[in-house]
């Protein structure tokens, strides 16, 4: 079964991403989601 992301999360990540100049790729795997994921939550709230 799929994991489920609070929308908070999602938007907190993408900012995280943003704030710190960190890629996708590296923040995925400090949070341990599937890469695909995050870039995903990136084209959906940028």
């Amino acid at each position: 079964m799929a994991r489920q992301f609070e929308e908070a999360f999602k938007m907190e990540t993408v900012k995280y991403i943003h704030e710190h100049n960190k890629s996708v790729a590296q923040v995925a795997r400090e949070l341990g989601v599937n890469v695909n994921t995050v870039h995903g939550w990136v084209k959906k709230l940028i």
